[in-house]
């Protein structure tokens, strides 16, 4: 990058806000949140925070709803089929996935499929933008995604069904139960999600002049969660959180000559966490279990399968002082140990402790929070990881941020000891690494936010899959990257008597380019934008949804004849809320019947519906 791009990606306003559709905490309540760092460390960073109201109202996949209300690019091999995020130019493996304050990304491949997880069950999702690696650990490099459930002690109970009904034989059943009392709270909750997802291709046909339509794309999506807290007295708290899923899929074909392949998730995660506050000490101390395993059938006519199996120890211990009433000083010491095995992983055990030192000083309008990590593992030499930030509230106007950070990504166990057809993993690998810069403002008026950010980001020891000698493939660490762009987010709500507006808006700009061959990475739009525009009177609520992703090479060579076209999709809904217990909605998707697609040959939907019914008791 040319000093003149430098200085004028510097100079360029920017900035890093919370943008909440919604009240996440109600200050009556008292809420046990068990993401701690979030907020606490994250004041130099951009939130974007998705309430239940806003989760609701999307599909209940979480590339859905991130596609719609953020700015990370998503890829799709159809719909319901593997879809892997580009947060800030940045691949799936460098994204990281948090469930209640735990990294849940594959041990195996380093991702999320992000068409796994149902949305149904989380009370709030944040989209946190940048470098979180000295918090989050392996992953966080272009961001980080939070699927948080807030237990509150407010003597209720409250019961959610909602039952979906729509397109190509898609239904959905979601039930939430949250029981709470002056010491305890229960969540229970159940979500599936299926459809035989045999839509038309808009505007495609075979040679014969025959409509083409999505072929071998059934799915199903079964998501159990369990979620418990105990006041044992005003200062010690213990909780339970507990999620299962299992998801069987069919691949989706691109020719109907192709075998019909699918594949089976399954997955496990169990976290027990105490909290105490004694003076100015604190002390957390969580203990988790997760377990995931999948097999895939290369023909679904025969039983023969690939499989790979990973289970997971994990604990960590927080303590916290409080050394004035402006600063605060945590050490936290965590440990992983993982036991990989299956048909194409050579059974291994990787084992990595690490420690961190957090420290945030808050003085009237100024904070500063300081990280520092550093693990330790026989499996790779880790980087020491850091990260900086500070954020100056000049007036109610204007706020002044900036982060700089190191962050990396370690080695999956596909990377370092896959043995399977066509490919050997390399023991030797180095983590990924990144620097990262970011700067920026906010602007708030009344009931607008407008913010902008820039940054970036320099990669280095990308892990890449090559061809060897032998034919075989193994990955290497080769690839340097930067990435550097700009994202810009609106806000603006209203209410007047009984009517109610709001307006969000989300746009990226990114450069991702490859050092060896001065290119854009493949399959990373230069621009994204979203849109929404609600307005709600008395019973009704109707809701606009606008996303446009830019055109993406699918070649290194970035030749302008192998691209995915530039597409725009509109959808439009309405509620209408009969009684006060019960709510009815209609949703049109793709309602322009837009022939697109994110992956080269994998064509989604075009102008589907849904209908839902949700009833609270």
């Amino acid at each position: 990058m040319t000093l003149r791009n430098l200085v004028l990606l510097f100079c360029m306003l920017c900035s890093q806000f919370v943008l909440a559709q919604d009240t996440i905490v109600n200050k009556l309540q008292e809420v046990i949140v068990s993401d701690i760092y979030l907020k606490k460390y994250s004041s130099s960073q951009n939130l974007i925070i998705l309430s239940d109201s806003i989760i609701n109202q999307n599909k209940p996949s979480l590339t859905s709803l991130l596609n719609y209300n953020s700015t990370i690019y998503f890829k799709e091999n159809g719909l319901g089929m593997v879809s892997s995020p580009s947060f800030r130019g940045t691949t799936a493996q460098q994204t990281a996935v948090i469930w209640n304050g735990i990294n849940i990304n594959s041990q195996l491949n380093g991702q999320t499929d992000f068409n796994t997880i149902s949305t149904r069950n989380f009370d709030n999702i944040v989209v946190r933008a940048g470098g979180g690696s000295p918090i989050y650990g392996s992953s966080a490099i272009g961001g980080s995604i939070h699927l948080n459930n807030d237990l509150v002690f407010n003597n209720r109970i409250l019961n959610e069904l909602q039952l979906d009904y729509g397109s190509f034989n898609t239904l959905g059943i979601h039930f939430n139960s949250k029981i709470s009392a002056n010491n305890i709270v229960a969540q229970l909750g159940f979500s599936r999600n299926s459809s035989s997802n045999d839509y038309d291709y808009v505007g495609v046909f075979d040679w014969q002049g025959n409509q083409r339509k999505n072929l071998n794309g059934e799915y199903n999506n079964n998501n159990w969660t369990a979620n418990f807290a105990y006041k044992i007295n005003s200062n010690n708290k213990l909780k339970f959180y507990s999620q299962t899923s299992s998801v069987f899929r069919n691949f989706s074909l691109i020719y109907e000559s192709d075998t019909k392949t699918k594949y089976v998730d399954e997955s496990s995660r169990n976290l027990l966490e105490f909290d105490g506050k004694y003076n100015r000490f604190t002390v957390n101390i969580k203990n988790a279990f997760t377990y995931e395993n999948y097999q895939y059938y290369g023909n679904i006519l025969n039983d023969n399968f690939s499989s790979g199996k990973v289970e997971s120890l994990i604990s960590k211990v927080d303590f916290g002082y409080k050394i004035s009433k402006s600063i605060h000083l945590n050490t936290v010491l965590d440990y992983n140990h993982s036991k990989g095995f299956g048909t194409s992983i050579d059974n291994k055990i990787r084992e990595i402790g690490s420690g961190s030192l957090l420290l945030t000083r808050k003085l009237d309008n100024w904070q500063t929070e300081l990280v520092i990590r550093k693990e330790t593992t026989s499996a790779y030499q880790s980087p020491i990881l850091f990260s900086l930030g500070n954020a100056y509230r000049f007036n109610s106007f204007y706020e002044l941020k900036l982060n700089i950070s190191k962050n990396f990504r370690i080695p999956t166990y596909n990377d370092l000891y896959y043995s399977g057809g066509g490919g050997f993993g390399n023991p030797n690998l180095k983590p990924e690494s990144s620097y990262q810069a970011e700067i920026g403002n906010v602007f708030s008026y009344k009931k607008i936010t407008f913010s902008q950010t820039a940054y970036f980001i320099k990669i280095e020891d990308f892990i890449s899959w090559k061809p060897a000698m032998n034919g075989n493939w193994s990955p290497v660490n080769l690839k340097k990257i930067n990435t550097y762009g700009l994202e810009s987010i609106l806000n603006w709500k209203y209410n007047f008597y009984k009517h109610y507006f709001n307006i969000n808006a989300t746009y990226a700009y990114t450069i991702s380019k490859d050092l060896e061959t001065n290119k854009q990475l493949y399959y990373v739009p230069f621009h994204k934008m979203t849109g929404s525009f609600g307005y709600g009177f008395a019973k009704a609520y109707v809701n606009y949804q606008f996303v446009y992703n830019g055109f993406v090479y699918t070649l290194l060579d970035n030749n302008p004849k192998q691209i995915v076209k530039a597409y725009k999709i509109s959808n439009i809904g309405i509620d209408y809320n009969i009684l006060k217990s019960l709510k009815v909605g209609f949703q049109i998707a793709n309602i322009l019947n837009q022939k697109y697609q994110s992956v080269e040959g994998r064509f989604m939907p075009g102008r589907n519906f849904n209908i839902l019914t949700n009833f609270k008791f």
